[in-house]
């Protein structure tokens, strides 16, 4: 009976994983996300500007490199969509996506010892990028499972933006929907309506989506989101696959720790 009565107390998964974005201020991530449901993490790289977070790709070595059995034990990683080669720079991500893919077929084959269940071709997506669909070779090439990131940056709205995706991406390419809200460019539930209308169009399997857990800082860069800005995303998002963006530098255990004491008191219906 007490067993039962502590599974009844259990808190809900209010979010499936949590992105991680290494670099060396970051390269050996903690927190309690798991706590939140988090069992699948999603790395934004593995290789970035021509530095490598995983040994035997040939690419120079970060100063500082993860430790990977660690990070494959814990467990908010579980499971583990791998992000293959990019650029911190976006412009010069998408100028150069014929190395990044060459790059990215060496991490393909140098992944490291975790349990690896789809890859992340990290070069952000949107419609204002004209040549976009230059990359379906490629992707047609990258391993599977496979994943892409997009976000409307001139506000097509998420039926054009389906609709754009569906006439060049490959069918069997999964779309991580960046909901904006980090900078203020929509609500959580016109983020929900983007999501639905991707869904509509593509295959309610082929779309998540990550909550940009961070907001614009007074002076510049940005701060974590509180408690109250980041819950409303978390419930909009509800029957989706949701991945807080990013666990590392914004989603502290105090963070988590305010998001279980709000759950508890207004549980999730």
């Amino acid at each position: 009976m007490s067993a039962m009565t502590n599974a009844d107390a259990a808190p809900p998964r209010l979010i499936d994983g949590i992105v991680w974005q290494p670099d060396n201020a970051h390269a050996d991530p903690h927190g309690d996300w798991d706590k939140l449901g988090a069992h699948e993490l999603i790395v934004q790289w593995t290789a970035v500007d021509g530095i490598s977070f995983v040994p035997g790709t040939g690419l120079r070595a970060a100063a500082r490199m993860p430790d990977w059995e660690r990070i494959g034990q814990e467990p908010w990683a579980r499971d583990v969509i791998i992000g293959l080669a990019g650029r911190f720079d976006e412009a010069a991500a998408r100028a150069n996506t014929a190395q990044l893919f060459i790059e990215s077929m060496r991490l393909a084959d140098a992944r490291p010892p975790v349990h690896v269940t789809g890859y992340y071709f990290p070069v952000e997506i949107d419609p204002t990028w004209r040549d976009a669909s230059a990359l379906r070779t490629m992707l047609d090439a990258l391993p599977r499972p496979l994943w892409i990131s997009v976000y409307d940056r001139a506000n097509v709205g998420g039926a054009a933006l389906a609709q754009w995706l569906d006439q060049w991406l490959p069918p069997d390419v999964g779309v991580l929907l960046q909901d904006g809200c980090g900078v203020y460019a929509r609500e959580p539930h016109v983020a929900r309506e983007y999501a639905d209308q991707l869904a509509a169009k593509l295959g309610r399997a082929r779309v998540r989506i990550i909550a940009e857990s961070f907001r614009p800082k007074v002076g510049g860069g940005f701060r974590a989101a509180t408690v109250d800005e980041l819950k409303p995303q978390i419930d909009a998002y509800r029957g989706y696959r949701t991945y807080l963006f990013d666990g590392p530098h914004y989603v502290s255990d105090e963070l988590v720790r305010g998001l279980l004491d709000a759950y508890k008191r207004a549980p999730l219906r």
